[in-house]
């Protein structure tokens, strides 16, 4: 076998190279780092090539094309990651393909397979190390967009990366935990993507502020207040909250209801309709004054639970309201304040509705429409952000069902592998 070698500012950029100059006739045996990547210095990465040795020279070159169609080198290095994506999914099926070579002997009229030979052990091994090089070959292209770090960052990390980034996350927060990540995994568990993903979804998860769920003890009240953008859920989530106190928890506790969204009819008339049916009390306020003289109506109650009018995050005088509402509190409850924002608007958006409801002394954050994205890094970018706990998920429009309780698990979950319903 020929060995061939190519170089460039990164290991793709060196296949791209490989590539366009031989074809699929050859195959890659190893990559070298000949120079780290410095301020105001590029990397430069060599790659070597076996080819058959009964390749003669003039065949490594390939014709090009006619230039009507020819591509952009761009368009190229698409051809390449979609080749490599085929070899990974033929490997991917050879792996399991049943074993042919299995031999199975009889025992008391059951078929029972013989011990699996050394050799198949060997192949399957060597199989699984092909599919997961592969894996790492296909995802090398992300080291263009990779983050300017300290240390250079191996290919097994390559996917996680690229995971990660396309799940909303901030990419400040993104190269943070990469650093993080290089600094503190054991050498030994970075030779394969599988254990990769396995830290990092530890240090993912360890990185969630999340707010357990508590009830009331004898004698006290839980009173949780929703504001938030219009249009996010708040009335349904308040809904789901009152089922949840009133049915599902192991004691059934004596739920209560106040409006403060006089503005809209069709919400008062939606929660009075959920409070006739689970048969719940129910206050209105429409000024401030009022806002005690419902709360005190309502001190039977184990938990009360207040409806915000929906504003713009631009509104100031709407929250500016709740505020007041708020200010005016002059019983002796403390009031949690859920601020409830939609997953399925990017990181940037999530941080200005944040910063504006933040006068009315925000406590936990409460998101909604998980069933409507694909991206969760942007949650988990505002929470890491702002500190502040996630204390519940709406999951769909159905009451109770689609209320989930918070857990770093389930954020993690849907950030790296998506949402999925059957894990809610």
């Amino acid at each position: 076998m020929k060995m061939l070698t190519f170089t460039g500012k990164s290991p793709s950029e060196a296949l791209k190279k490989a590539k366009m100059q031989i074809g699929d006739e050859g195959m890659l045996i190893e990559t070298r780092e000949l120079r780290k990547k410095a301020l105001g210095r590029d990397g430069l990465y060599e790659i070597v090539i076996g080819v058959d040795d009964n390749t003669t020279v003039a065949e490594y070159s390939r014709p090009k094309k006619p230039l009507n169609s020819q591509q952009p080198v761009k368009d190229e290095s698409k051809d390449v990651l979609f080749d490599i994506s085929n070899a990974a999914e033929q490997i991917s099926k050879i792996s399991q393909v049943t074993d042919p070579f299995s031999q199975y002997e009889q025992k008391n009229d059951f078929q029972v397979p013989l011990v699996e030979p050394l050799e198949l052990k060997e192949i399957k091994s060597e199989i699984n190390k092909l599919a997961d090089k592969v894996k790492i070959i296909q995802n090398m292209f992300w080291d263009e967009k990779s983050p300017n770090l300290s240390n250079q960052i191996p290919p097994e990390f390559s996917e996680i990366y690229r995971l990660a980034s396309q799940s909303g996350m901030n990419k400040e927060h993104l190269d943070m935990l990469m650093q993080v990540t290089l600094e503190h995994m054991p050498l030994k568990m970075r030779e394969n993507s599988a254990t990769v993903k396995r830290y990092f979804q530890t240090i993912l998860r360890k990185m969630v502020p999340i707010r357990k769920e508590s009830m009331p003890a004898v004698g006290a009240k839980k009173v949780i207040m929703l504001v938030g953008p219009t249009g996010v859920g708040k009335t349904t989530s308040i809904a789901k909250l009152a089922a949840r106190y009133s049915f599902l928890m192991e004691k059934k506790y004596k739920v209560g209801l106040v409006v403060l969204d006089t503005y809209r009819i069709g919400a008062v008339e939606q929660l009075m309709q959920y409070a006739r049916m689970m048969k719940l009390g129910i206050e209105t306020v429409v000024d401030p004054p009022e806002f005690s003289s419902a709360l005190d109506s309502l001190k039977y109650c184990d938990c009360i639970l207040i409806d915000t009018m929906g504003s713009s995050p631009y509104d100031k005088g709407k929250i500016e309201k709740i505020y007041e509402c708020l200010h005016s509190n002059t019983t002796h409850y403390e009031i949690d304040v859920v601020l409830v924002m939609p997953s399925s608007i990017k990181y940037d958006d999530l941080k200005i509705t944040y910063e504006n409801f933040s006068s009315l002394g925000v406590d936990t954050l409460m998101f909604t429409k998980l069933d409507e994205t694909r991206g969760f890094g942007n949650i988990f970018s505002l929470s890491y952000e702002t500190k502040k706990p996630i204390s519940y998920f709406s999951v769909g429009q159905e009451v109770p069902e689609d209320l989930v309780v918070a857990s770093s698990d389930f954020l993690i979950e849907c950030l790296l592998h998506g949402f999925n319903r059957s894990k809610a």
